[in-house]
């Protein structure tokens, strides 16, 4: 049986709530990717239903991820391999990962394609008249799943007491919740940064799917070989390119006050 009194004590001293912070910021950090894959499907439906759908996909995150930290046993044997391919061992781990990043590549991919070729207002009109509620919503639970099992294995690197780790989901989704109107609204008002989130997007599917190839060959070598695949030069890319961006948005409007002579 888990000792929940002792959960609630670590919590309620320093170095929990140190560590309860420290991991909250972390969720945030690797929640990025997945409110900007929010955001940009939930851009597809109409007006009246967009809050309600952000709303509901991050809730359902929470609740997903809520879930997941109590199986973490079930968890840790999805990195056992479930079959062989040569050396290369297959796990429930890299099954995800490689579906994932496959799903999200496609989509991402679609959204570019749809972006660079067809006009903005048609994109609304044909986008907005076809896509359902509940589409979108099984899209954002099929992508909440997969970026959930990162969000696991980081609150349980950085803590192994399972009610500081649900405390900062809980944390950390509530304040995406929060903001997450005014992320979408920034990324779909302004196509340069639409840009730069979905070749962010793709570039986490890339990723994504080289952790689950990586994952299959790490079966086959010893474990002092194993590789390690480091995605925080991903997020250091997205904000370099979110700055040069912000410089092009603010030369923009400079210049456009210098146009019309004020």
């Amino acid at each position: 049986m888990h000792d929940w009194s002792a959960d609630f004590a670590a919590l309620f001293s320093l170095q929990g709530l140190i560590g309860l912070i420290t991991l909250s910021i972390l969720e945030i950090i690797l929640g990025i990717d997945n409110i900007i894959f929010i955001s940009i499907a939930v851009n597809k439906l109409p007006v009246s239903q967009q809050k309600k759908a952000r709303t509901l996909g991050l809730t359902l995150a929470l609740v997903v991820r809520s879930i997941l930290l109590f199986f973490i046993g079930w968890i840790a044997g999805l990195k056992e391999a479930i079959f062989h391919v040569g050396d290369y061992g297959v796990s429930g781990k890299s099954l995800i990962l490689i579906s994932g990043g496959i799903f999200l590549l496609i989509k991402t991919w679609q959204e570019i394609i749809e972006k660079i070729y067809t006009d903005t207002d048609e994109i609304e009109t044909k986008s907005k008249g076809k896509n359902t509620f509940n589409a979108i919503i099984l899209q954002i639970i099929i992508i909440d799943f997969v970026f959930s099992f990162d969000s696991i294995l980081a609150a349980v690197g950085v803590s192994g007491i399972v009610v500081i780790m649900i405390s900062a989901v809980v944390i950390s989704m509530l304040l995406m919740i929060l903001f997450s109107g005014l992320v979408a609204d920034f990324i779909n008002k302004n196509q340069g940064i639409k840009m730069i989130a979905l070749t962010f997007l793709l570039v986490i599917g890339g990723i994504l799917l080289a952790e689950g190839l990586i994952d299959c060959y790490n079966f086959s070598v010893p474990l002092e070989k194993h590789i390690e695949l480091n995605k925080n030069y991903a997020y250091i890319a997205l904000g370099f390119a979110l700055l040069i961006e912000m410089f092009n948005m603010k030369e923009k409007a400079v210049k456009r006050k210098k146009d019309l002579g004020l």
